[in-house]
């Protein structure tokens, strides 16, 4: 009885009542938002959303990666991941590169470079979700997933990333396998009707159906135990673009508490849907695969030249946490298996090379590095180690085309610390041009600016106009300071 209970101390009486306090606010939220089939809340307010993850803004800069796909196609194997691990470790960690990612299909046993054969056999796990095939990745036997080689990449001091294709797989949809954590099965998930056009290992999720949000759950919380910081979720943004499924794959990432950064493929995504990405994601590519060509008429694959009419259509577009991405790096050794084409080194010049780094560095995409990193020679890795042009893609603002003809364009930002400029001057013709402009064209208010030249880290002096010789296809990129 409370006449024969002792007195409550001060501290303890609000003890008490902050309990019962939060114990009513979780009422309140549990008797508004909607559950699964479970009862786990599947949605969730902003402002309370924003609090499942502590710590920094997750991707607060472009993420700066290696991705298996260029020069491995679906067959790299844990030796080779490994290998690479190491290498990008050595080399491009002190440099600000977190990301090592294997691409599509891990989950296949016999794989083909390109991936999508009609031949592929599965290893899919009791509630229909895909796991590593232990014949490429020996350390996930026994149900460890990809674990213990997250561990390891997490040994070295990188992040580990992995890609999936949007849905469920028909495999989970046959057999009718249960979904994990709930009463339902992959039949109350799938929407049949609807497989990626240029990839069948899956059908669609049907948002209206109650096992859609509840399998996205599933996979989600299987890579978050497995340790994997960045998921790269295929035939989503574009061809088509499926609004839904990026939300319900948000959402199921988000309610894991780890922070796993969300990236959209392939491209181009839709302009008009760039608010939506913008809630959900943090990646999305902007057109369809770069491969190394300078230009192609057709829609695949896409060449460096290709990409600077969408980059000025996109670059206002990023924010901290957002980023427009350009698609990876096609540099050095693209084999042994790429996916596309034959095995071969890089078919751009270095001018394009260096064209390619400057203007994914002034329009701030995440840059994603492809091709054998431990086949790498010393032009390759000096592309990925200039501290000065890296600064660029990290922490410049501002970013716009200033500048745009069928010859030349020109693009301008600003830097970090707020003083000065960057400028890039683009030659996209077939032969030398001599580029030159007065600064006010650039929208410079200054007579003269101190340049300094980012590739060559070389201080040029003063100048009273940008008048410089650009290669064919070629780029430079200066720093500019008011005299």
């Amino acid at each position: 009885m409370l006449s024969e209970s002792l007195p409550l101390r001060t501290e303890d009486a609000i003890v008490k009542t902050q309990f019962v306090f939060c114990s009513l606010i979780f009422i309140l939220i549990s008797q508004v938002l909607p559950t699964n089939a479970i009862g786990q809340t599947d949605t969730l307010p902003t402002a309370l959303a924003s609090q499942t993850i502590n710590g920094p803004l997750l991707a607060e800069t472009p993420p700066m990666g290696w991705n298996s796909w260029d020069g491995y196609g679906t067959t790299i194997d844990e030796a080779e991941f490994k290998a690479n691990a190491q290498w990008f470790a050595e080399h491009l960690k002190p440099y600000g590169w977190q990301y090592v990612v294997i691409d599509a299909e891990w989950f296949v046993t016999n794989p083909v470079p390109e991936g999508g054969s009609k031949t592929s056999q599965f290893v899919v796990d009791s509630y229909g979700r895909y796991i590593p095939a232990a014949n490429r990745f020996p350390s996930s036997a026994a149900g460890a997933g990809f674990k213990p080689l997250a561990d390891y990449v997490h040994s070295l001091g990188l992040k580990f990333g992995i890609h999936i294709l949007r849905g469920i797989p028909k495999q989970a949809v046959r057999e009718n396998l249960p979904i994990e954590r709930s009463d339902l099965h992959a039949v109350d998930a799938a929407d049949t009707s609807d497989t990626c056009p240029w990839n069948f290992d899956n059908y669609g999720l049907d948002p209206a159906k109650p096992g859609a949000q509840a399998y996205y759950n599933s996979i989600a919380q299987l890579y978050a135990g497995w340790g994997v910081d960045l998921v790269k979720v295929d035939c989503i943004s574009s061809h088509p673009y499926k609004g839904d499924e990026i939300r319900m794959l948000s959402l199921a990432l988000e309610k894991t508490g780890r922070p796993i950064v969300l990236s959209l493929s392939p491209g181009p995504a839709p302009i008009e849907k760039a608010d939506e990405m913008r809630q959900h994601a943090q990646m999305w590519r902007i057109s369809d695969d770069i491969w190394d060509l300078w230009h192609n008429a057709e829609n695949f694959p896409k060449g460096v030249e290709d990409q600077f009419a969408r980059a000025a259509q996109w670059a206002a577009l990023s924010e901290p946490g957002h980023w427009p991405d350009a698609d990876m790096l096609p540099l050095g050794r693209l084999g042994p298996a790429p996916g596309w084409g034959h095995a071969r080194d890089t078919r751009l010049t270095r001018d394009e090379q260096r064209t390619l780094m400057t203007l994914w560095s002034v329009i701030r995409s995440p840059l994603i590095v492809g091709g054998d990193l431990t086949a790498s020679n010393a032009w390759t890795t000096s592309l990925l180690t200039n501290p000065e042009v890296i600064a660029v893609d990290q922490h410049s603002t501002g970013n716009r085309e200033v500048i745009a003809t069928s010859k030349t364009s020109v693009w301008l930002a600003e830097p970090g610390s707020g003083k000065g400029y960057y400028v890039a001057v683009f030659n996209l013709e077939d032969a030398a041009a001599t580029v030159q402009y007065a600064w006010n064209d650039l929208g410079l208010s200054g007579k003269e600016y101190a340049l300094r030249d980012l590739w060559q880290h070389k201080d040029l002096g003063l100048a009273n106009s940008v008048k410089i010789e650009v290669p064919p296809h070629g780029a430079v990129l200066y720093s500019v300071s008011p005299k």
